[in-house]
């Protein structure tokens, strides 16, 4: 990686403030004497309001951060896709991370979220996670708060801190590129 104290510029697939917060709390640290500048524009995941499977939330993940590409100048684009599934252990939300930074791309998800059957069920008769949250808990829009991550560990977690540390992950590729077979980045 370069030592040199130009901006490092990010363009962050949504307009969201928790999501384009986590992006600069996973970055800032991972490039010191660096100021990381994130911009969050419109993009559109090509998925479902609220994605249902890993598959199609990973999709909405890349189809944003693509998006970004295609539609920016960037060192980074990022975007980041809240999603629903079910497993041998029940329903759970988590997150995909897709990270470009050009033509090399690194995706990562981050820590399942089990959900109350009853909030399942409500997604299932097509209803958003944030909207279902916030009726449950009298909340208002909690996706760009602590998201259903923070009101169902009473605030010990938040979406973005699940947010933040999936991109720490995601940016292992870029952080050592030799090992992965990447160009070095910025």
């Amino acid at each position: 990686m370069s030592t040199d104290n130009t901006p490092i510029r990010v363009l962050v697939g949504s307009r969201n403030p928790v999501k384009i917060g986590a992006v600069r709390n996973a970055l800032a640290p991972l490039f010191p004497g660096r100021l990381v500048e994130c911009e969050g524009m419109h993009a559109p995941s090509g998925v479902h309001d609220q994605p249902m499977s890993a598959a199609e939330t990973r999709e909405g993940a890349i189809n944003r951060m693509n998006f970004c590409r295609q539609n920016g100048d960037a060192d980074f684009y990022v975007a980041l896709e809240g999603g629903v599934d079910v497993t041998e252990d029940g329903p759970g939300t988590f997150g995909y991370v897709a990270i470009a930074n050009g033509v090399d791309v690194s995706v990562g998800c981050s820590a399942w979220l089990p959900l109350p059957p009853a909030v399942y069920e409500a997604l299932l008769e097509g209803e958003e996670l944030g909207d279902v949250m916030d009726r449950l808990f009298d909340t208002v829009n909690i996706k760009q708060q602590g998201g259903a991550i923070g009101l169902v560990t009473d605030g010990h977690a938040t979406r973005e801190s699940a947010y933040t540390q999936a991109m720490v992950l995601a940016m292992a590729p870029f952080l050592h590129p030799e090992l992965y077979g990447l160009r070095p980045c910025v």
